[in-house]
């Protein structure tokens, strides 16, 4: 089996696309994540939650520390792209659920629906035109896409060693 210096790194343009999760009996709902070969972090509960211990962000956290990062990095790039003087780019994000029929823009009429609030604060001596298209832009991120796209997600049980 290849050990971590055996594999070669990933081409710089393409990140890597493997996250592996792992919880065990004893650590209540702390899993430990590891993305690609070099990053780990927690996810937890709030210790308000039965078997919780706050030992880092909770998985929607984590969703919206995605959302918010991607916006952030493509606004970055574009910018730079365009030679604009973008200085700064700050999201605030926050989750919550309402009923579908105070939705009015919603599709379904019925059961709850998940709502992503997002604040965009762009810093830099930017034109109206240069800040409304930024603006766009962060609805088109990679991550934005993918959560409002129509996704499928399959999920294949591995038998365990246990």
């Amino acid at each position: 089996m290849p050990t971590a210096d055996d594999r070669s790194p990933p081409a710089p343009d393409q990140a890597p696309r493997t996250v592996v999760v792992t919880s065990t009996a004893d650590s209540g709902l702390t899993t430990n994540v590891l993305v690609g070969d070099h990053h780990s972090l927690v996810a937890d509960e709030p210790a308000s939650v039965p078997n919780g211990h706050d030992a880092g962000p909770t998985p929607y956290g984590l969703l919206l520390a995605s959302l918010g990062s991607c916006m952030a990095m493509t606004l970055r790039l574009y910018a730079d792209r365009k030679e604009w003087p973008l200085e700064a780019v700050r999201v605030e994000l926050s989750h919550g659920r309402i009923h579908a029929r105070d939705c009015a823009d919603c599709v379904s009429g019925e059961g709850m629906i998940d709502r992503i609030e997002a604040k965009l604060e762009i810093e830099g001596p930017l034109d109206e035109a240069q800040r409304a298209r930024l603006h766009e832009i962060a609805g088109r991120c990679p991550v934005h896409r993918t959560l409002t796209s129509e996704t499928r997600i399959g999920i294949e049980l591995i038998e365990g060693a246990g």
